[in-house]
């Protein structure tokens, strides 16, 4: 990181980039998308328990932050795929990788933490 970044830690790129995972459902429509392009029902049924609403909302800031391509095939009826880009593809393989490995081997450290502070513990 560079030494702005230290000064000014709003303005790091740290900052934006952790400003990804801020959207509980946003990882969630990522990971979604690693196996290929998918139409918005299919998004739906391979997430489970997100509205249309939720989802519409997640896939407008993730095509806005570049890590999503929508594409509208010219048919009828209409049909519409969205998928990962170069930079979603390389946010699932690389960080959201690290995190769930990190969190296979300490989530139960972390649960126990949130147990012990009296908050509520998670399904695992």
């Amino acid at each position: 990181m560079s030494d702005h970044c230290y000064d000014l830690v709003a303005d790091c790129r740290l900052r934006a980039a952790t400003d990804l995972f801020a959207h509980t459902w946003d990882p969630v429509v990522l990971a979604a998308l690693r196996p290929g392009p998918r139409r918005r029902r299919e998004l739906r049924a391979a997430i489970g328990g997100i509205s249309d609403k939720v989802l519409t909302e997640a896939l407008h800031r993730l095509l806005a932050n570049g890590l999503l391509t929508r594409h509208a095939h010219a048919e009828s009826p209409p049909r519409v795929e969205y998928d990962l880009t170069s930079l979603g593809q390389s946010l699932v393989d690389g960080p959201m990788q690290a995190l769930a490995r990190w969190t296979i081997e300490h989530g139960d450290e972390l649960f126990d933490a949130q147990e012990s502070a009296g908050g509520l513990r998670q399904t695992r």
